[in-house]
């Protein structure tokens, strides 16, 4: 019922453009408030409390059930369940991946509506990532049993999970104000002002034209676009202390933001080494900076055709949203702090055996990291690499190329969205079995593995 309530925006947006949709909107409306009004009369009575096998069970149909509510519109609008679900999956998740070759051709009111759905998941994932995973053991709750300093260090905000789930979308809600109004001032019009900020503070990607930031060809509407992509990309217990604690000095002292900002420099600086060195077509400094944050961020815009660099450029970019952003935002990836705990790990390892009788303890920033912690980051590592090695076979089974195979994995899996080769702006090319397979690579990425393997596990479903 909350969800329908989201079409009220784009049934305005027609009913002002005129654009033709508006019956598919309020059809939309109509019947995914009725579905949710008779589940809430089936369900209201019901006082039992949840268990934790019902959080697994909810967090994870809380992306499925919405991904089939959103797909509704774009059904209604022509396109087939796949490409209908792929496209609402993709913007649920915040992934921004699309299989919709002409941007041009949607009324304005589909357009926004993707950018909703971005934002909204957004909105939820911040959510789900602070204040819900933790208690289910999972995300950052290993993390916070330790106590780092930075992201997950103070995980319980409030006491509440509806207080800290206000708290944040207050801060959420804000950034995506201020977005909109710079990137006005910047040179959009209003509607474009508007749809590229939900998407830019979602760490979506999604974009109202095909050629993304592009399409603008303004830099100071790519520089707004570079501040709010890493301040969402940053944790959003960071700016819950920064502002409403008034502790700024937080980020400062927060290992993870360092070594985020370290990595995202590196990549930034190799990538114009090898474009300088590189017979390929040469991309200007101001396109890569804009690009190793768009992707290292796991955001997805674009303001260059890459299929013309080095391809050695595209692959670095990659492994730089494979690390992906900070724990506690709304980026994807495997998350820097555990890249951080993993490196510092085996660092300490090379030590011992050097040093054998050595008693080296792993610290992050000024707290230990107790091993069982630091055995069980490596653990997600590896079912991950898993996961996108069977995820890779399938794709390769349904005919698409291994580079294009590889990027598309890579791209769902970490919420990234666009990939390389046949990937690199639409996945319209991708069979209807290529599509199911990214779709759940999307949600798999989005809920850290564990949440969805979880389900499908025998012994779960045992009493």
């Amino acid at each position: 019922m909350f969800f329908s309530i989201s079409f009220i925006v784009p049934i305005i947006t027609s009913f002002i453009y005129k654009d033709g949709a508006l019956s598919i909107f309020v059809i939309t409306f109509l019947v995914v408030f009725m579905v949710g009004f008779l589940g809430w009369l089936i369900s209201k009575n019901n006082t039992e409390e949840m268990t934790h096998k019902d959080g697994f069970l909810v967090i994870t149909l809380f992306w499925i059930v919405l991904s089939s509510a959103g797909s509704i519109p774009f059904i209604l609008s022509g396109m087939t369940f796949i490409d209908s679900f792929f496209e609402s999956m993709s913007g649920i998740t915040t992934t921004g991946a699309t299989v919709i070759p002409n941007l041009s051709v949607l009324p304005e009111s589909l357009l926004l509506y993707r950018q909703l759905l971005q934002w909204m998941g957004g909105m939820g994932l911040i959510v789900l990532a602070i204040a819900v995973m933790p208690l289910l053991g999972i995300g950052g709750g290993q993390l916070y049993k330790t106590e780092i300093p930075g992201a997950m260090n103070d995980q319980k905000l409030t006491p509440r999970i509806k207080e800290t789930a206000q708290a944040l979308w207050l801060i959420y809600l804000l950034l995506t104000i201020f977005c909109s109004v710079f990137y006005f001032f910047a040179g959009m019009n209003a509607f474009d002002a508007i749809s590229h900020s939900l998407s830019t503070v979602s760490i979506g990607g999604f974009s109202t034209y095909n050629n993304s930031i592009g399409h603008f060809d303004n830099g100071l509407i790519e520089t707004v676009c570079i501040i709010f992509m890493l301040l969402s990309a940053l944790s959003f217990t960071l700016h819950y202390f920064a502002f409403y604690m008034k502790k700024p000095l937080k980020y400062l002292h927060d290992p993870e933001l360092r070594f985020f900002i370290s990595i995202m420099a590196c990549i930034f600086l190799l990538s114009i080494l090898i474009n300088y060195f590189s017979n390929y077509e040469q991309a200007s400094v101001r396109e890569l900076l804009f690009h190793s944050v768009s992707i290292v961020t796991t955001t997805g815009f674009s303001i260059g055709d890459t299929n013309q660099w080095n391809p050695s450029i595209g692959f670095l970019f990659l492994i730089g949203a494979f690390i992906g952003a900070c724990s506690g935002s709304v980026g994807g990836g495997i998350k820097s702090w555990r890249v951080l705990i993993m490196i510092n790990y085996a660092y300490i390892n090379l030590k011992k055996i050097i040093h054998p009788n050595a008693v080296i303890s792993l610290k992050i920033g000024t707290k230990n990291v107790e091993n069982d912690v630091a055995a069980s980051v490596w653990g997600f590592f590896s079912i991950y690499v898993l996961s996108f090695i069977i995820l890779l076979l399938g794709l390769v089974v349904t005919g698409l190329d291994f580079q294009s195979a590889f990027s598309a994995i890579g791209a769902c899996l970490n919420n990234l969205g666009p990939g390389l080769g046949e990937v690199a702006q639409t996945y319209a090319s991708v069979t209807a079995t290529g599509k199911a397979i990214l779709s759940f690579a999307m949600i798999l990425g989005r809920l850290e593995i564990f949440t969805l393997l979880v389900l499908l596990m025998p012994i779960f479903w045992q009493k």
